[in-house]
């Protein structure tokens, strides 16, 4: 079975999602995660384009041994240079450099003639190999570039030194049939295409991109780039998740894999969610909570006959249990650590005692602990970056009745230290602690997005709050969870607050130094 390689690019592309806004410690989590997920390549970010993303890959080239790591560059010497020094701590140090190709991109974006194009692509190729061992090169917008014009520009930049060319549907326009055709045309027209590696990178906007991916395995490709849940620039990337499954699922088909772990999958889906706060589709392929759910009376009489019946992917497959293992408020710290453990986080004692402090906070309040529960309250304890002096939220407190205007009292602990209480009304309770909390926070706020899911199931599952905002004109995302929807808003607001307040105390760091 011929093996596909697995570039990951949550991190970078996913990213990219609107209202997706990580810290160096929510990149880590992840990238730590995708290496157990056994991604072969991860796209760490994007070094040139911000202090915060180059320190994120960074450390994740520090970190992350088990998987190759790259991050993507224009096709200019500072984005590489930049690059460089993110990526050099890398096990196999990798660049992703990409220049656009199609007709419509060369001349409205770039500026740019054919020639000057190739030009550019070479040397920039040349530039990246005096020190990356590895270098992907893509042509941005490949399946709308003209098809000769791909094949000289692909022939240049493989004598350049090129090891993995890319091809993109940058806007997912492609059918598989057409995107497939578009390998086979390169494999058969471009000298030494053998001595490189074939990727493949789709988009989603047609809904077409993990058929689009197998479509160009079949036709060459050795490479698959994608996203944990499919996130990405508008209707994002092809889901890997689904690929994997796919591929494992229809193997009486195809003659090729991947080495995902599949039963990292659901960890991996529900981390990614968490921590960008895009909540996963009840349908969506195989990550879904419903892709294991049957309400029909027919379906529920086949599956209990035979599970086959409805059911071509088990539960299990993916590492998603059947049966959860639940702690209460009488459990102890040893069987709360060896869960810990067996959910797969890497915790010091003393956030292990933090974690354990949360947990019997919550069982005093909620009747069982479900494994979503733990792994929320696990994960905010492993994505813990250095403390620095930020708003605590004490008390929030609503009041509301059906005629009366909603008004919320809001205390909180300054960066500073000082105790600060304000109140203010709104037309629901929402928008009253909003307002309240624009009142205590030093800055402008502007709410652009507000959203409350349940984790797990009962009427006392926690809620979990994510907020996008604006703060001093920086786009910011918060979230948090609590039994009380309305003590997670306010939470989510202060995080959003807060993530922008350590993200100016870095920029300020770095420019002192």
């Amino acid at each position: 079975m011929r093996k596909i390689d697995v570039f990951d690019t949550t991190l970078r592309d996913g990213e990219q999602s609107a209202g997706i806004n990580l810290n160096t410690a929510e990149k880590l989590e992840i990238a730590r995660q995708l290496e157990r997920f056994n991604a072969d390549v991860i796209e760490a970010g994007f070094p040139a384009s911000s202090q915060g993303d180059f320190e994120a890959v960074k450390k994740i080239a520090q970190t992350v041994k088990g998987s190759i790591v790259t991050g993507l560059a224009r096709s200019v010497k500072s984005d590489i240079d930049t690059s460089w020094e993110a990526l050099k701590y890398g096990e196999q140090p990798h660049i992703h450099i990409f220049l656009a190709t199609s007709p419509i991109h060369m001349t409205h974006k770039l500026k740019k003639t054919p020639d000057q194009v190739v030009d550019i692509a070479v040397e920039s190729v040349k530039y990246a190999k005096k020190n990356f061992p590895l270098v992907q090169w893509s042509a941005e917008d490949a399946f709308r570039s003209d098809p000769d014009f791909l094949v000289r520009v692909v022939r240049e930049v493989i004598k350049a030194g090129a090891t993995t060319i890319n091809l993109p549907d940058t806007v997912g326009y492609a059918t598989p049939s057409e995107y497939g055709a578009m390998f086979r045309h390169l494999k058969e027209n471009v000298p030494g295409i053998d001595r490189v590696k074939l990727s493949a990178h789709c988009h989603n906007d047609l809904g077409m991109a993990v058929a689009n991916t197998i479509a160009a395995i079949e036709n060459g490709a050795d490479q698959v780039e994608g996203t944990i849940n499919g996130l990405g620039e508008r209707a994002g990337n092809a889901a890997l998740e689904e690929l994997a499954v796919a591929l494992h699922i229809r193997k009486d088909k195809f003659t090729f894999g991947t080495d995902v772990k599949l039963d990292e999958i659901k960890r991996t889906s529900q981390l990614v969610s968490q921590l960008t706060g895009m909540a996963i589709q009840a349908n969506k392929a195989v990550v879904g909570k419903n892709a294991f759910a049957h309400e029909s009376g027919i379906h529920q009489d086949g599956m209990l006959k035979e599970r086959t019946t409805y059911e071509i992917i088990t539960p299990e497959l993916i590492g998603e249990n059947s049966t959860q293992i639940v702690l209460g408020k009488h459990s102890g710290r040893h069987a709360f650590k060896d869960k810990a453990i067996a959910l797969g986080f890497e915790l010091s004692d003393e956030k292990i005692t933090e974690a354990f402090k949360a947990f019997k906070a919550l069982a005093d309040k909620k009747k069982e602990i479900s494994e979503d529960d733990l792994y929320v309250l696990l994960t905010d304890q492993q994505i813990q970056e250095e403390e620095v002096p930020v708003y605590e939220l004490k008390s929030v407190q609503v009041q509301y009745g059906n005629g009366s205007i909603p008004t919320a009292s809001v205390s909180v602990i300054s960066p500073e230290g000082d105790l600060l209480q304000e109140a203010s009304t709104g037309s629901g309770s929402v928008e009253a602690i909003c307002n309240t909390l624009e009142r205590l926070v030093q800055g402008k706020v502007h709410l652009l997005d507000y959203r409350v899911t349940s984790i797990g199931k009962g009427r006392d599952a926690l809620g979990e709050a994510v907020v996008n905002m604006t703060y001093n004109g920086k786009s910011t995302t918060g979230r948090d969870v609590a039994q009380d929807v309305l003590e997670a808003s306010a939470k989510a607001y202060l995080n959003a607050i807060n993530r922008q307040l350590v993200n100016e105390r870095k920029r300020s760091y770095a420019k002192t130094v």
